[in-house]
């Protein structure tokens, strides 16, 4: 999944301009996310690529260039 398609999914959820995200979106400090805000991100992440993200990992995805890259990383050959 590419910055666009995560970008798409995050301005829907957070009803924001799609135009105003980029990798260094900070996605707790810069859309205000709260816990329960990032649960259902990361459930809508889950859905909408197949992937699972542990909890370990969502402590350490902070921006949006950091979700990208770990869905990346992550991706089976048929995503990338």
């Amino acid at each position: 999944m590419d910055l666009e398609a995560v970008a798409a999914i995050i301005a829907e959820q957070f009803d924001v301009d799609v135009d105003t995200l980029t990798e260094e979106t900070d996605i707790l400090d810069d859309l205000g996310c709260t816990s329960m805000d990032a649960v259902e991100l990361i459930v809508s992440i889950e859905g909408a690529t197949d992937i699972h993200i542990p909890d370990e990992a969502v402590d350490s995805i902070r921006t949006i260039g950091d979700l990208v890259n770990y869905l990346a990383e992550h991706a089976g050959p048929e995503e990338e």
